[in-house]
């Protein structure tokens, strides 16, 4: 099978930011929930999976963001907004996570004892900045994948990084370690997205 024939290239085309949105349809949040738990099977620094998810379905909630979001329009008429944060503390999570992978058989305690030891020293030695960079890539990692399931599920979605992020950690309370990263609206579409065309890739590419 060529990857034009493929069941994921017509997914990925079938994508479009969509900004009009059925402001009657509401997801149900067992199906959000796993549109998330699906979309952690992407990769992360050192999985460290440094990710955090903040899902804005009320909808008083979400008119107040859409006057931080800019005055986008389709953060108050989505059926959800998800806010996808980078916790800059993610090696703090290093124990539970290869303790989790050495129970299931996937490392032994030696490598398991090592990749605990190596990711504390060096991440909890990084300067935020560049932690924030790490965590924003991978935060992009994940998004893609929302993305992505979330049209295979039915649903359109945009992503949105025009939004005040020192606003957003303000009126949610969110720790210093926690970054927000982009939102993405997700519902019904009530109007097709536009097409957009794409630079060639003679332009973009070369191979050496």
């Amino acid at each position: 099978m060529t990857v034009t024939q493929s069941y994921l290239n017509k997914v990925m085309h079938e994508r479009k930011s969509v900004r009009k949105y059925d402001e009657t349809y509401k997801i149900p949040q067992e199906q959000l929930e796993e549109l998330l738990v699906e979309a952690t099977s992407a990769p992360s620094s050192s999985n460290l999976q440094p990710w955090r998810f903040l899902v804005i379905q009320d909808e008083a909630t979400k008119k107040e963001l859409r006057a931080i979001a800019n005055n986008q329009e389709q953060v108050e008429t989505s059926s959800a907004i998800i806010a996808v944060l980078g916790d800059t503390k993610m090696y703090e999570n290093a124990e539970a996570v290869y303790t989790k992978n050495f129970d299931l058989g996937y490392i032994n305690e030696a490598a398991k004892d090592l990749m605990i030891n190596n990711s504390i020293n060096l991440y909890s030695q990084l300067p935020q900045e560049v932690l924030k960079n790490i965590v924003t890539f991978d935060a992009g990692l994940i998004s893609m994948q929302i993305m992505l399931l979330a049209k295979d599920m039915g649903y359109d979605t945009v992503p949105m990084g025009g939004f005040n992020k020192e606003a957003f950690a303000q009126r949610f309370e969110l720790a210093d370690h926690i970054v927000p990263v982009i939102l993405i609206a997700i519902g019904k579409a009530a109007a097709p997205a536009y097409n957009s065309s794409r630079i060639e890739l003679a332009h973009i590419a070369k191979f050496i």
